[in-house]
């Protein structure tokens, strides 16, 4: 009896005492611990910390907790007047300030030293983010261990939601170059989410809380205007997937324009977002400055597509951009890429395609556009009014910022006449500066051009290296507009090989080494030809050689070498069914500089008018041409009277094999069977 009354006893003193505990609880005066809490806060967080308001805790049972613990009050918080400070370097002296803040606190979990708030309300939040160049940045606290800064805190901080109203955000940050004026104010009445992004939304958005504010936003990132608004839900569920967060942008940023909607998941553990995003802009080169991802210079372009991101792979942040239609210039554009912002570098990856391409909006890949559309996509190189090889720069800090490995196609490419390609297929990589096209294949002419293409930007000056290969190539196809060719079964065959060093086309060319070797069998030629190519200085020689009459052209071969971007003809004759015109002399690409002089010499007693030699001086962009002061004294001597070479001779021979008649049927052959001396 006497166990049982001690017991009795000391359970009933429990019973009182907790209850005296939460009658205090309850009666206490929470505003007389403002000072107090002020000060262990300030100490724990090493920021001026206080209530300015009203402080007050009421105990409750939780209404959606089970078990045995459901009967245990729970303490719900309110307090009025927050105000969280800067670190002294900061130039605003208050970091966060609320007018309201509500919370509630589950009690157990502080047994292992956990803050557990289900849902916490902001009431008007304002709050100031400064990051410095160095690095430092408002938003990290200094806790742990004073006498160990690096050592984490005991305490784990879990907060399940975020509800808002309104509220302003300013944004300082000078590592990304960015200064950002944000307000959100309530719609007043909500939207729902199906009303903005549409009935068929993604399986990953049901379940989307409505619409429940609006938002706006001015300033500059990357250094770059930006004004932008949008809606966004009115509660952020930092853990739960079940609740997705809709988000609607519409910004600007400099010439380019990205409007979203859809929805974010999980933003404390980086989950995963699901968008509909519309990308436009003059150029997808200006997406580098916003995003880090490097795109080529182009026409003005825009682009529509679902964007969905997990965003904790082990291996880095994964974003695809999935089914896109868009235009580029006047081409059209689909495909689906992926981007992975892994290490070392992050990476794009996919496919893309386009039904119809416009030979014109590849121009700007090698900033070979006009100085108009220079200045309409927001160049700042232009092209020097007597230069042709483009001298824009190649953008090889870039290259190194990410890699690729991305396949294109062009099914259609629309041109002139005057350059018949048809179709376009290349394979993009792009490995830690090293930039290759491989393969690079054009239809062209009924026949095809293969081109593999290495740049290597980690070099200073970019090196680079291209071999080209064109092979049946049909010249009725190359001059459809031009009748007499049309009945012709000739044929285009080459190669080149260069190697050059220098950040633009025109400094690659001015300092290269290499060969170009061309055959072109059973064609016809005249000035109206020329003159359908838009070539005023052939024109001008085809008048003088021949005047105005079509003639027949049996093979034209050349052999040319390249050393130091000087072109040097080692062989280059055109035999015509009235005579062999030789043509020697150099071009040069690093002054764009013609010298080089036509030598004819008619076939057997044929009259042929022309009595000098014909140059061809000036530039590549304003060519100069004439009859030489010196009489032409070789009549009738033919190819040895010439002086054609025997080796650039017999290195031609090669390319006559893919002709469709094989070495019997070209009209090369013969050709160059007796520049060896074997004819």
């Amino acid at each position: 009896m006497r166990v049982g009354k001690l017991l009795g006893g000391l359970g009933a003193a429990t019973l009182l005492v907790l209850a005296a505990l939460l009658l205090f609880l309850a009666l206490f005066d929470w505003n007389q611990a403002r000072p107090l809490l002020n000060a262990q806060v300030s100490a724990a967080l090493n920021r001026p910390f206080a209530i300015d308001g009203d402080l007050r805790v009421v105990w409750q049972r939780e209404p959606g907790a089970s078990g045995w613990h459901a009967w245990l009050p729970w303490p719900h918080f309110s307090a009025t007047g927050l105000r969280l400070g800067n670190p002294p370097w900061a130039k605003e002296a208050t970091f966060v300030s609320l007018e309201r803040v509500q919370l509630r606190l589950e009690p157990l979990p502080l047994l292992w030293k956990t803050l557990s708030i289900p849902r916490i309300d902001l009431v008007a939040p304002v709050a100031h983010l400064q990051r410095l160049a160095d690095g430092r940045s408002n938003w990290q606290f200094d806790q742990g261990d004073p006498a160990d800064p690096q050592a984490p805190s005991a305490w784990t901080l879990d907060i399940g939601t975020i509800g808002f109203d309104r509220g302003q955000v300013s944004l300082d940050d000078q590592l990304l170059r960015t200064q950002l004026q944000l307000q959100i104010t309530p719609l007043g009445q909500p939207i729902a989410f199906s009303d903005i992004v549409g009935k068929g939304q993604p399986a990953a958005a049901v379940g989307a809380q409505d619409y429940a504010f609006a938002w706006q936003a001015k300033g500059r990132y990357r250094g770059q205007t930006l004004d932008g608004q949008g809606k966004v839900g009115g509660l952020l569920a930092l853990q739960d997937a079940r609740l997705p967060f809709p988000l609607q942008a519409d910004i600007r940023a400099g010439s380019t324009r990205i409007v979203l909607a859809g929805t974010l998941t999980e933003p404390q553990h980086l989950g995963a977002l699901d968008l509909r995003l519309q990308l436009s802009g003059s150029s997808l080169g200006h997406l580098y400055a916003l995003t880090g991802v490097t795109l080529p210079e182009t026409p003005a372009y825009a682009t529509d597509g679902r964007l969905s991101a997990r965003l904790r792979d082990s291996g880095g942040a994964r974003f695809r951009y999935q089914d896109f239609n868009g235009r580029i210039g006047d081409s059209d554009i689909h495909g689906d890429l992926t981007f992975v912002a892994g290490l070392p570098r992050p990476k794009l990856s996919g496919q893309l395609t386009s039904n119809q391409l416009l030979f014109a909006d590849l121009a700007p890949l090698i900033g070979a556009d006009s100085n108009a559309e220079k200045k309409q996509r927001g160049a700042a190189a232009s092209q020097p009014a007597g230069k042709l090889l483009p001298v824009e720069a190649f953008r090889t800090e870039r290259w190194r910022a990410m890699d690729a490995d991305v396949r294109f196609t062009g099914k259609r490419i629309v041109h002139s006449n005057k350059l018949p390609i048809s179709d376009l297929d290349t394979h993009v990589l792009l490995d830690d500066g090293r930039l290759s096209l491989e393969p690079l294949r054009f239809g062209v002419a009924g026949g095809e051009l293969d081109a593999t293409i290495h740049l290597d930007g980690a070099q200073t000056p970019l090196q680079g290296r291209a071999r080209l290969s064109a092979r049946r190539l049909k010249l009725k196809q190359l001059f459809p507009g031009f009748a007499p060719m049309q009945t012709s079964l000739g044929e285009l065959n080459g190669d080149a090989e260069l190697a050059g060093r220098g950040n633009s086309v025109a400094s690659q060319l001015g300092a290269a080494d290499g060969s170009v070797k061309l055959l072109v069998n059973d064609g016809a030629i005249s000035r109206g030809l020329l003159e359908i190519a838009g070539l005023n200085l052939g024109n001008y020689l085809v008048g003088k050689l021949f005047g105005d009459e079509e003639v027949q052209i049996n093979c034209a071969a050349a052999d040319l070498g390249l050393k130091r971007g000087l072109m040097s003809t080692r062989l280059f004759v055109v035999d015509t069914e009235n005579a062999i015109i030789k043509v020697d002399g150099t071009a040069n690409f690093a002054s764009e500089r013609l010298d080089l002089t036509v030598t004819p010499a008619s076939k057997g007693m044929r009259i042929f008018s022309l009595r000098s030699p014909l140059y061809v001086r000036g530039t590549f962009k304003q060519p100069d041409a004439g009859v030489q002061a010196v009489p032409l004294a070789l009549r009738g001597a033919g190819l040895l009277a010439l002086g054609v070479a025997v080796a650039p001779a017999a290195g031609l021979v090669a390319l006559i094999a893919p002709s469709s008649g094989g070495q019997d049927g070209s009209q090369c052959a013969p050709l160059l069977r007796q520049m060896q001396g074997k004819g």
